[in-house]
């Protein structure tokens, strides 16, 4: 009865508030082009991974508890299928988290939030110009002269006025 107690009490923790530490490890380059439990085909650049319980399309923050780095990948399989281990990252993931020559490297997982898609950067607002509009008349030659370049452009100009109207 005590067991039920303890795994119900688990069950009722939201997924969203829990922080996994454990072993992590990565899908081989030759892997690329196979489907995922998601349907999706898996690209060894992209930044995905497989987990067990979170929902496909969850954006988790997967950081390298013996360097520092971390990355933000994206939910599209299920596993790992390895005892020990909790997550299984894409090779491009482990790349950027430095565990390629490591193999298995123990790692903290957390649910991001952010609902940007992790590996496009956020879209910068353009600053905002001002543009006056001048008018520009013509030589009665109707070439325009470059003194800079030694050229000359002939330009063929159809003026239309308000009054003509």
């Amino acid at each position: 009865m005590a067991a039920v107690v303890a795994l119900s009490s688990q069950i009722a923790v939201p997924v969203g508030a829990q922080t996994q530490r454990g072993k992590a490890s990565f899908y081989s380059k030759r892997a690329t082009g196979s489907r995922t439990s998601s349907g999706e085909r898996l690209h060894h650049d992209s930044l995905t991974c497989a987990h067990r319980t979170y929902p496909f399309g969850t954006l988790l923050k997967v950081t390298n508890e013996s360097n520092g780095k971390s990355v933000i990948v994206r939910v599209t399989d299920r596993g790992p299928h390895s005892r020990g281990r909790i997550i299984d990252l894409s090779h491009g993931a482990a790349r950027k988290l430095g565990i390629i020559n490591q193999g298995v490297a123990m790692v903290k997982i957390e649910r991001y939030h952010k609902s940007h898609i992790p590996y496009l950067p956020e879209k910068e607002e353009a600053p905002e110009f001002e543009f006056e509009v001048t008018e520009y008349t013509l030589p009665e030659s109707g070439v325009l002269h470059f003194p800079k370049h030694g050229k000359q452009y002939k330009q063929y100009v159809k003026t239309v006025d308000d009054d003509d109207k």
